[in-house]
């Protein structure tokens, strides 16, 4: 009564990740993922197999399968389970759902599996717990980085100190020696005055030689053919702070290097440059990408009916190279007659209302390229849809508080349509001011408790059709029901309204067609329920 192995497949049956729990070589078990494909059949309502020898129990991610594979006396309940426990991790652990997502992630969902299962038999975790166990979070490495950096600090002070203990000797002989460097005109032969052997280190890199100290014969040479009358009170006094400055940054980066030498792992700080962006964006790696994206601004009635709803999208191109801007773009749009379409003025717009094709009024010339860390592209197109139709909404809410006592009741309920998969969906909820947290007693999902702001969080990784809905029920001090609204959510989906898809690149120019990537995705800019 074991799990034999748990993979992920391609519809193909290609086999991006495969995790055995028991005892089995490679070719049985590759033999066993190969046949998966085969015995798949069109028009079943259940997603398990049964063969002679093995239970092949799965379930479709786009355009993927999750596959567990198990002995027949395999209890078929416990595996659907993990099977569920797992479709809700593999999309937490992979930032896409496609092969080059999950061959990036390989290393992580096979941990992920190795905590779920173990020798075969499901371990009694959630998704929270097994989140927890990747993340591998160690408080005695936290306290050592802690005292390492510590330690580098008072080096840093010491260092400091020491600079400052140097420039002032220096300042002091400077003040009874008004000779300058006079005496520097005997370095010709590579000897150094005593009386300026305590001067090597401060004045390290000050500007007067090629970055070394005064101890190379480089630097003495330089100085030896400069005239004994000549002005040496701005040479022999620089100011204090310039030599305090560069005298310590050398010093303090010879320690730190020899610390990255011993292996130590140093974290300076470091002034960001001006124009330096905060955040880096994901660099591109195909020639040409193309992002459909929809906000939503959805505002529903507490009492049920839509007052407001708003879909925004946009298509956007980043072409890397030049030599592939000279190129149109083949689109399909679905049959979704409510949303109306405008191209930007510089494109052909009778192109576009005849083909489907979307290129610039002057074939000859080419679109914009490079990647800003802060742009999002040339847009090419947008579209909008309003309606007041319900049904169409991808997700309701209804919260229902009851006061009984000195206690208010609080039942909240999820719908989502079947249009979507939505993924992290939060469900912000506000409360009245509260001593302590609420008291929640079901659930279906995860829960968190603002206390700074009064706010209770419901989140829920996937909304499939697993799951299409699903409560929450809470306690919390006698309150007024409008206390409860308005009610926030946020989510994502990999699917739009417009079921806009780039069907192919033109090339102007001739040659074959660039590597191009589409990037869908749906937002919620504002989706309240009042």
């Amino acid at each position: 009564m074991v799990v034999l192995a748990a993979s992920v497949v391609g519809k193909s049956g290609k086999v991006l990740v495969s995790r055995q729990f028991v005892d089995m070589s490679r070719i049985r078990i590759e033999g066993l993922l190969a046949a998966f494909p085969k015995l798949i059949g069109t028009g079943k309502q259940h997603t398990y197999i049964e063969t002679e020898n093995v239970r092949y129990v799965y379930q479709p991610i786009e355009a993927l399968y999750l596959l567990l594979v198990t002995n027949k006396q395999s209890n078929i309940l416990e595996d659907l389970d993990t099977l569920r426990l797992l479709s809700k991790l593999v999309p937490e652990h992979s930032y896409s759902l496609d092969e080059e997502g999950i061959c990036k992630n390989a290393f992580e969902l096979i941990f992920v599996f190795d905590e779920v299962i173990s020798l075969g038999h499901k371990e009694n975790v959630t998704v929270s717990l097994v989140k927890q166990y990747c993340e591998m979070e160690s408080q005695e490495e936290k306290l050592h980085k802690l005292v390492m950096q510590s330690k580098v600090n008072e080096t840093k002070d010491l260092m400091k100190r020491k600079a400052s203990e140097i420039d002032k000797s220096k300042i002091e002989k400077n003040r009874g020696d008004k000779g300058g460097f006079g005496p520097l005109t005997s370095m010709g032969s590579g000897r150094i005055e005593n009386s300026f052997s305590d001067l090597s280190i401060s004045s390290t890199g000050t500007g007067f030689g090629s970055g070394s100290g005064f101890g190379s014969n480089t630097d003495a040479d330089s100085f030896s053919v400069k005239p004994k009358g000549r002005p040496t009170a701005s040479a022999t006094a620089p100011s204090k702070g310039l030599g305090m400055k560069l005298g310590k940054s050398q010093k303090t980066n010879q320690f730190l290097e020899s610390l990255k030498a011993e292996g130590e792992v140093i974290l300076e700080d470091v002034q960001p440059k001006l124009g330096q962006s905060r955040t880096a964006a994901p660099p591109l790696t195909d020639p040409v990408t193309l992002s459909v994206e929809e906000k939503l601004n959805v505002t529903l009635k507490r009492d049920g009916g839509v007052s407001n709803f708003d879909v925004q999208g946009q298509l956007s191109l980043q072409i890397l190279n030049q030599e592939d801007a000279h190129i149109q773009v083949q689109v399909q749009t679905g049959d979704n007659h409510a949303i109306s379409f405008k191209t930007h003025p510089n494109m052909n717009k009778e192109l576009f209302a005849n083909e489907y094709i979307l290129g610039l009024k002057d074939p000859n010339r080419p679109f914009p390229t490079g990647q800003a860390s802060d742009a999002a592209g040339v847009g090419l197109l947008k579209w909008r849809m309003q309606s007041t139709d319900e049904s169409i909404v991808p997700l309701t809410i209804n919260c229902w508080p009851s006061s009984s006592g000195n206690e208010t009741y609080v039942s909240i309920e999820y719908e989502a349509s079947s249009m979507f998969d939505l993924r992290n969906v939060v469900i912000s909820v506000p409360l009245p001011a509260l001593r302590e947290a609420p008291s929640v007693s079901q659930i279906d999902g995860e829960w968190r408790y603002d206390s700074r702001n009064s706010i209770l969080e419901w989140s829920v990784l996937l909304i499939d059709n697993s799951n299409r809905s699903g409560s929450m029920e809470f306690v919390v001090p006698q309150a007024d029901s409008s206390a409860f609204f308005p009610i926030s959510v946020r989510f994502m989906a990999t699917d739009t309204f417009s079921d806009l898809k780039v069907t192919s690149i033109i090339p102007l120019k001739g040659g074959n067609p660039p590597k191009y990537a589409q990037r869908t995705q749906l937002i919620t800019e504002n989706y309240q329920v009042v």
